[in-house]
């Protein structure tokens, strides 16, 4: 799901199996590296290597998120710029809505960008994206948002992560806790509750999607060095595939 960001066309997202009539409804905020032509270039003033690595986007999670679609019956909405361009997962007045320093490296294209240029990522990629998942939300009365993400196993000069995944949440925990238990059933697995990080960000995905609305969600996070290749992403996929409905027939009982 990477790109090199130039080509003749551009849209801010993809809609994959907007057909699919189940409840479920996954997401993937972070689901490319790619940076539009009209953003300075195409060019964000970074390292290749520096826009492989987490900090553009979530390595692995697009396969996930279009694999555990795809088993579960579900569209997928996935964005289609990094998250150095403009950070979805943010609410519009976040503070790191657009980052101009992350895990030590520092954004040329993003350092004092000005207002309007944040105005034009937020009318060019953020409300796009966040538009069609509201859309694909409203489709059914009881729609269950799954929000994929990965995450690294160590930041620059940190200790290394533990957990091979985690599941984020905030003061709505129905789904999210049930999941995580049937996760610990796992043999040789280690799971983070709420970890690597909290879960909740007022504005993020998650937050306006679903818990506003008072719909059933979770939002996973895998560790990406286990979901680079497609084996590893059929892997997770299959296993969340398999678990997810279990948690929900908890959540609901």
């Amino acid at each position: 799901m990477q790109s090199d960001g130039h080509s003749l066309s551009w849209e801010p997202y993809h809609i994959l199996g907007g057909e699919r009539a189940s409840r479920w409804l996954v997401v993937c905020d972070h689901a490319t590296n790619r940076v539009p032509d009209w953003v300075n270039g195409g060019d964000l003033g970074i390292a290749a290597t520096d826009m492989a690595r987490h900090i553009a986007f979530d390595v692995g999670a697009a396969g996930v998120a279009v694999r555990l679609a795809e088993r579960l019956g579900a569209p997928a909405a996935l964005s289609n710029f990094s998250r150095l361009v403009i950070d979805p997962n943010r609410g519009e007045d976040d503070p790191t809505l657009v980052m101009q320093l992350y895990d030590g490296t520092l954004i040329g294209a993003n350092r004092g960008i000005s207002l309007e240029g944040v105005s034009e990522r937020l009318e060019k990629c953020y409300r796009p994206y966040h538009a069609a998942v509201a859309d694909l939300a409203a489709r059914s009365d009881d729609t269950v948002i799954v929000s994929v993400h990965s995450f690294t196993p160590q930041f620059r000069g940190r200790p290394m992560r533990p957990w091979h995944c985690g599941l984020l949440y905030g003061d709505d925990t129905r789904l999210s806790l049930p999941l995580v238990q049937l996760l610990e059933q796992v043999p040789g697995l280690i799971v983070g509750a709420n970890k690597p990080y909290s879960g909740y960000l007022t504005g993020d995905t998650i937050d306006r999607h679903a818990i506003a609305l008072g719909r059933q969600n979770t939002l996973i996070e895998i560790r990406n060095d286990l979901i680079e290749t497609d084996a590893g992403q059929a892997e997770w996929a299959d296993r969340f595939a398999s678990l997810l409905p279990q948690a929900l027939a908890i959540a609901e009982s």
